[in-house]
């Protein structure tokens, strides 16, 4: 029998979901598999199976990571003592900034295609959605309707994955972001 290797770090589920939300956005979700994230990590894929009972499980949790990271965004903006055109313009920001930071995790919440997955991650975006929402119509000048609010998100979400695919940073698109989130407040106030 061989002696089992040293671990010199103990497996997270952090490191695990960081490793998987890479791979997924790589190879597609069926093309991966748990033993594949272990292997990425140099653990044995039981170690993976401590933390999470399989890969929808795992992929679940990525994107409720993701969804609630997104809302952590907007909530540390509504915390901030600004006055509430300030603080519309640094949510809608905020939202490009957060797609284009952080690419892998805004493809996991918003471009897999899976079908397998799509009626399963509902939950998520419909909280974060309805928190966006939320905090839209609060901050606005005038009265939103759920048409407004809905298409004010599906313009952030165009422009995010528009430069997303041209693989450009928030910070080389920074002024057009800045841009285009003035161009929508304007159109919101019509």
């Amino acid at each position: 029998m061989t002696p089992r290797k040293k671990v010199e770090q103990e497996l997270t589920r952090e490191m695990i979901l960081d490793a998987a939300r890479v791979l997924f956005v790589e190879k597609g979700f069926q093309s991966v598999s748990m033993r594949q994230v272990a292997k990425t990590l140099d653990y044995s894929h039981g170690a993976i199976y401590y933390h999470f009972k399989n890969k929808a499980d795992l992929f679940y949790a990525l994107v409720d990571q993701d969804f609630h990271l997104l809302d952590q965004t907007v909530n540390r903006i509504m915390e901030q003592p600004l006055s509430d055109s300030e603080k519309l313009q640094k949510v809608l920001i905020g939202f490009i900034e957060f797609g284009l930071t952080h690419q892998n995790h805004y493809e996991i919440m918003f471009l897999i295609k899976d079908e397998e997955f799509q009626h399963h991650i509902q939950v998520g975006p419909n909280q974060s959605y309805a928190n966006f929402a939320q905090t839209v119509h609060q901050l606005s000048e005038v009265t939103l309707t759920v048409q407004d609010v809905w298409s004010l998100f599906l313009s952030l979400h165009g422009f995010v994955a528009h430069y997303w695919r041209c693989n450009q940073s928030f910070d080389e698109v920074r002024l057009l972001a800045e841009a285009h989130v003035s161009f929508l407040i304007k159109l919101l106030r019509k």
